[in-house]
């Protein structure tokens, strides 16, 4: 029995919120979020994590960014247009097929649809885990105050490589042998 703050491959849903190409001149340091963001979806490729992608009116902010379509092998992507995807239709839905109880979230903007579809989702029964260095904003103080808030709203804040060395579990395994240079 596993704590309930551990992500588990086998419960988790990764879900990459609105990395598209118009948000990027506005994210201080998007290059490292974006990096981060990678080497979820490189583990969750490799450890059976299934991956949902959101993209926030993509005929005026673009489509997900290359560098993060580019590293994903097989993933659902659902188009939106209110910042809380929880109020598209058949969003909800296409959550519940997954049958995963933890969505590991990600993405931009942290304090916008983040927040909100990350809100909306915890209201909907999910555990809900925040990847901090895989989220961003283009303001810190907005960024910290979306933060405290999926923590006062339960959410359990985490990084990358906590989710991914959870998901793991172990090492001395072939398998953490093809984890490691995702992370290092």
């Amino acid at each position: 029995m596993r704590h309930p703050f551990v992500a588990e491959r086998e419960k988790s849903l990764l879900l990459i919120i609105d990395v598209q190409q118009a948000m990027l001149p506005v994210i201080n340091g998007w290059q490292e979020t974006v990096r981060r963001v990678n080497q979820l979806t490189r583990a969750a490729d490799l450890l059976a994590v299934p991956i949902l992608v959101t993209e926030h009116y993509k005929k005026g902010l673009g489509a997900t960014i290359p560098e993060v379509q580019g590293e994903i092998k097989e993933a659902v992507f659902f188009q939106k247009e209110y910042f809380s995807a929880c109020l598209e239709d058949n969003f909800l839905d296409t959550v519940r097929k997954f049958g995963r109880p933890q969505i590991v979230v990600a993405g931009m903007e942290t304090h916008v649809c983040l927040l909100q579809t990350g809100l909306d989702l915890i209201e909907a029964g999910y555990q809900l885990q925040v990847v901090r260095n895989a989220a961003a904003s283009r303001y810190k103080e907005d960024w910290k105050t979306a933060l405290r808030l999926f923590r006062d709203a339960g959410a359990v804040i985490t990084t990358a490589e906590i989710v991914i060395f959870q998901w793991t579990r172990r090492s001395n395994t072939a398998e953490f042998r093809q984890i490691l240079p995702i992370v290092k």
